[in-house]
């Protein structure tokens, strides 16, 4: 009887695509000449097609969150992160202390870097964003109390899951970390999507049906969406400003927010929330052409120059603003607006997904004065053109409202 040594070396290796990456690694421990197959010379040959044989888009096909094509893919690496990933996800006990952030950003790294879309109305969801939706739709890994997470794995955790004294001028005004750095604070950004998320806004007409506005804020999202032959690298507008948006303002009564941030209330006592828990939200939208005027070199991002942009509604409400990235290669929206060019508004936004996505960006307004009695709120803001599809017409109504897209997800 032939043995499976006996077997030519492409069956050995077409039985072993078919396997789990975890029982190849034990297969390998079996002989020498395994071993060889597996963790030899030709390795990264081996393991591509191991890679390949996963659940996963190919590496080859995807651009990061900023655009660009992937390149220098190590693929024994990158799926053996992935496969440690996926253990501590299903059994966190297994966690090592050393790990913990590697196995979020591991996952973070699959979402963010996925092929594109190329159009609103295509429907080839990552592979990527379904694995990861999938592994972590029971919020284990990202809500569990199992340690108290360090500061660098709770900024993971937010934003993989993606507040007034927040606001401060330490913070720049923005959604950023109050160390001076401009990076983005993600639990700050995953409280404000929160508040995004769930903003519901009952529309009613003559017939008193009701339409619901729902920003589209989860993974199934945020793939990038650029026309094929389309280069990032060499496009003034790489972020996709020119075009129609859609702007949404969230904000409770000025009157709450001046008790909620009695100036008078020490810095380092707890803040009373009760006053919130039976007031109305206000809520309200406008759509507004962004126009680019023109860029600005950025030296520490040579391929992805400043983006300044002008907005204007009937001739009254402009919007003036720029969108760059940030020191930690996040793109912000940055406008100030304002009737009848009296510029009062202030609005900073962080991008949500990858470049060009359909999540858009969400982000706090306030005034430019920033007074400790100003009001702020939370907003998102979308691109109605990259949209697409996802623009419906609810009933009789003739309001549009946003359809969440449904993943249908196997389990594995």
């Amino acid at each position: 009887m032939a043995a499976i040594a006996d077997f030519p070396l492409e069956l050995i290796e077409h039985i072993l695509f078919a396997l789990d990456p975890l029982d190849v690694a034990s297969f390998a421990q079996t002989s020498c000449f395994f071993r060889d197959i597996v963790y030899g010379a030709n390795e990264q040959r081996f393991w591509r097609g191991l890679y390949l044989a996963q659940p996963l888009d190919d590496p080859r096909r995807a651009v990061t969150h900023l655009g660009r094509p992937r390149t220098g893919i190590n693929w024994r690496a990158e799926l053996q992160r992935i496969v440690r990933a996926r253990a501590v996800a299903k059994n966190l006990s297994v966690c090592r202390r050393d790990e913990r952030c590697e196995v979020l950003q591991t996952l973070l790294d699959l979402v963010a870097n996925v092929p594109p879309l190329a159009s609103p109305e295509a429907q080839e969801l990552s592979r990527n964003i379904c694995w990861v939706q999938n592994l972590l739709r029971d919020g284990a890994v990202l809500e569990h109390a199992l340690w108290t997470p360090a500061d660098n794995e709770a900024q993971l955790r937010a934003r993989l899951h993606t507040c007034r004294r927040n606001h401060t001028a330490s913070r720049a005004y923005g959604p950023f970390l109050p160390d001076g750095s401009m990076r983005v604070d993600w639990a700050y950004m995953r409280a404000i999507a929160h508040v995004v998320g769930l903003r519901l806004v009952e529309m009613e007409d003559e017939e008193e049906e009701i339409a619901y506005e729902m920003c589209p804020l989860n993974l199934a999202f945020c793939q990038s969406i650029i026309p094929p032959g389309l280069n990032l690298d060499a496009e003034d507008d790489w972020a996709g400003v020119e075009g129609l948006w859609c702007i949404g303002y969230a904000m409770l009564d000025h009157r709450e927010f001046i008790i909620y941030n009695d100036p008078r209330v020490p810095e380092d006592e707890p803040l009373d929330t009760s006053i919130f828990e039976d007031v109305d939200e206000t809520y309200s939208s406008l759509s507004i052409y962004f126009r680019v005027i023109g860029i600005e070199p950025d030296p520490s991002h040579p391929t992805r120059p400043q983006i300044n942009y002008i907005g204007e509604l009937d001739g009254k409400f402009s919007i003036v603003g720029f969108v760059k990235l940030t020191a930690d290669d996040q793109v912000w929206w940055h406008y100030r607006a304002g009737n009848e060019n009296q510029l009062v508004w202030n609005c900073d936004a962080i991008g949500l997904g990858n470049i060009r996505s359909q999540c858009g960006a969400v982000g706090v307004w306030s005034t430019i004065f920033h007074d400790a009695e100003d009001p702020i709120g939370a907003f998102p803001f979308r691109s109605l053109r990259l949209m697409g599809l996802l623009l419906m017409r609810y009933g009789t109504t003739g309001r549009p409202f946003w359809l969440k897209r449904q993943l249908v997800i196997e389990d594995e």
